[in-house]
C-alpha cells in the first residue's frame, strides 16, 4: 500500500457526518443507517439484529468466518426526575462524566424532535469558596427554559428521554481529530475503511468477513454478546479506543504508557488469543507499521471479551486507537494512528488462511 494518506476526502466527510450524528446507547439505528449506506458499494450483504447491531458481510457463503468489530453507541444521559420548578435531573446511560456537565449545552431527544437545554450550575459569585461543592450525578441538573414541570411535559420531555451533547467534529493542527463519540464510532469508521480498501484493491479473501458494528458496548458489551452468538465466528479482531496516558494527572505506573501519534495499541490480556496477537505484531513489523503495547489486567473492558468467551471460545485480539479525554465532548485522536489501525487490520486479514485454528497445540 502506498505511503500516502489512505483516507480520502469522501472518507473524512463520512467520518464527520457519522460522528456528528447522535447514536446513544439503545438508540443507535440512525448512525447504523449512515454506516450501512457508506459500506454498501464494498460488501455483499448486511445482517441486522433486534437491538440494532449491523454487520456488513463479504463472502457470506464461506464456512470460515472472520469478524472485524467496533461499537456504534455513545454515552448519554436519561431524564430521571422532573422537579416542580421545571429543572431536570438525570441518570447515566453508559459512563457519562458528571464533572464535565456544568455549562454544557444538551439535546433532549423527544418524540417530536430535539429540545435544547443546558446543564446549569450556580454562579461563582454565589458559591462558598471555602467548601465548594463538586458536580455529582445527584446535583447536576438541566434547564430547558421551562417555568414548571407542566411546561416541561408540554414540551414533550418526560422521564426516559435520552440526552446527548451536540458537540461536532473539528480538526486541530491538521492531524488531530476532535469530537464527542470518537469512542467508538472511530472503530466503526476504521473497519468500514478496511472494507473499502479490500474492494478498491481487488483483494479476494478465502473466508467470510463480517464487518461488525455492535450496539450497547457502553453498558456491558451487550450487542457484541448477541451478535457473536448469531455469527459464530472462527476469529475476531476488535478495535476500540484506549487512553493516551501522556496528559496531566494520569499515573503511567497504573495506566501504562500510551501516546497519540505513536501507533495502534496491541493489547496483552487473557481474552487476547496469543497466537493471533503474535500474527498482528509480526504483520506490523513486516509492513513497518508503528505500534504500542498495553497490558490489561483480567478483562479488556471491550467487546473483545464478549467475542473471546462466546460459544466454545473464539480466537480474538484487540487493536486500540490512542485517545485523549475519553468520555468528554473533546475526545482527541491522531490521524496517523487512525490510518495505521486501518492498515494493521487490513494487512493482518491478508495473512489469514481458510481454516486457521490458532491452536497452541498444532
Amino acid at each position: 500500500m502506498a505511503s500516502k494518506s489512505i483516507l480520502t476526502d469522501e472518507s473524512i466527510n463520512f467520518l464527520e457526518k457519522y460522528l456528528n450524528n447522535a447514536s446513544p446507547t439503545g438508540y443507535e439505528w440512525g448512525g447504523q443507517k449512515l454506516w450501512m449506506e457508506y459500506l454498501k458499494p464494498y460488501v455483499d450483504e448486511f445482517i441486522t439484529d433486534t437491538y440494532g447491531t449491523a454487520v456488513a458481510v463479504i463472502n457470506p457463503d464461506a464456512p470460515y468466518k472472520v469478524v472485524i468489530e467496533g461499537h456504534a453507541d455513545e454515552i448519554s444521559w436519561y431524564v430521571n426526575y422532573i422537579a416542580d420548578n421545571g429543572l431536570i435531573y438525570v441518570v447515566r446511560n453508559g459512563g457519562s462524566d458528571h464533572q464535565i456537565a456544568p455549562s454544557k449545552i444538551v439535546d433532549v431527544h423527544t418524540a417530536d424532535g430535539i429540545v435544547k437545554g443546558v446543564f446549569g450550575w450556580p454562579a461563582i459569585h454565589t458559591r462558598n469558596k471555602a467548601k465548594e461543592e463538586a458536580p455529582k450525578p445527584e446535583n447536576i441538573f438541566i434547564d430547558i427554559g421551562a417555568k414548571d414541570k407542566e411546561e416541561v411535559l408540554k414540551m414533550g420531555v418526560h422521564v426516559g428521554c435520552v440526552i446527548t451533547y451536540p458537540d461536532t467534529f473539528h480538526i486541530l493542527n491538521d492531524d488531530k481529530f476532535v469530537c464527542r463519540a470518537i469512542d467508538n464510532r472511530a472503530g466503526g469508521f476504521m473497519i468500514a475503511e478496511v472494507a473499502r480498501l479490500l474492494h478498491e484493491n481487488g483483494k479476494k479473501l478465502p473466508f467470510g468477513l463480517y464487518i461488525t458494528n455492535s450496539v450497547q458496548e457502553e453498558i456491558g458489551l451487550r450487542g457484541a454478546q448477541m451478535i457473536a452468538e448469531r455469527i459464530k465466528p472462527n476469529m475476531a479482531i476488535v478495535t476500540d479506543v484506549t487512553h493516551d496516558t501522556s496528559t496531566p494527572m494520569i499515573d503511567m505506573k497504573k495506566q501504562g504508557h500510551v501516546e497519540l501519534g505513536l501507533g495502534p495499541v496491541v493489547a496483552y490480556a487473557p481474552a487476547v488469543q496469543q497466537k493471533l496477537r503474535d500474527r498482528i505484531t509480526e504483520t506490523a513489523n513486516k509492513h513497518e507499521i508503528p505500534f504500542q503495547r498495553a497490558a490489561l489486567s483480567r478483562a479488556t473492558g471491550t467487546d473483545t471479551d464478549a467475542f473471546a468467551y462466546s460459544g466454545s471460545g473464539v480466537a480474538s485480539a484487540l487493536i486500540s486507537l490512542p485517545l485523549r479525554y475519553m468520555h468528554t465532548t473533546v475526545e482527541m485522536i491522531h490521524k496517523d494512528d487512525m490510518e495505521n489501525v486501518i492498515k494493521l487490520i487490513y494487512e493482518t486479514l491478508l495473512t489469514i488462511e481458510d481454516g486457521e485454528t490458532f491452536s497452541y497445540f498444532e
